[in-house]
């Protein structure tokens, strides 16, 4: 599973998503974590109201089930559930390491049901009743 992270050092989650230098995308699964990329954004992303500076982060994530941020816009948010993403917000700036451990350790346990779906994203369902 992909996940993102809302970075302005490519250390700590400490961006607002609208605002973010960059996004740094790991994968990651019970037994480990790989740095997948780093994409950098330019220009003025601190302008209120400018919906444009949004289209290439979500097609950045797209791909991504859980996108970590210091914060995100109702827009923003909004735009990034209809893409199958679930948004989490950071109360305090915190090192994408200790995350990406701590949820590691999630998954190996019983991930709760928004995690479980998240873990799906992009693989079609299979129901098989006769199981």
């Amino acid at each position: 599973m992909k996940i993102a992270f809302a970075t302005q050092d490519l250390k700590r989650v400490d961006a607002h998503f609208g605002w973010a230098k960059n996004i740094a995308i790991y994968e990651i699964g019970p037994e480990g974590h790989v740095f997948v990329e780093a994409i950098q954004f330019d220009g003025d992303l601190k302008e209120d109201g400018n919906e444009d500076k949004l289209a290439p982060k979500i097609d950045a994530i797209k791909d991504c089930a859980i996108l970590y941020v210091a914060a995100i816009g109702g827009s923003g948010a909004a735009r990034v559930v209809a893409n199958n993403i679930h948004p989490m917000k950071v109360n305090q700036p915190e090192p994408i390491s200790e995350l990406l451990d701590k949820l590691q350790e999630v998954l190996r346990g019983v991930p709760p049901p928004w995690l479980r779906k998240a873990l799906t994203k992009g693989k079609e369902r299979v129901l098989d009743f006769e199981e």
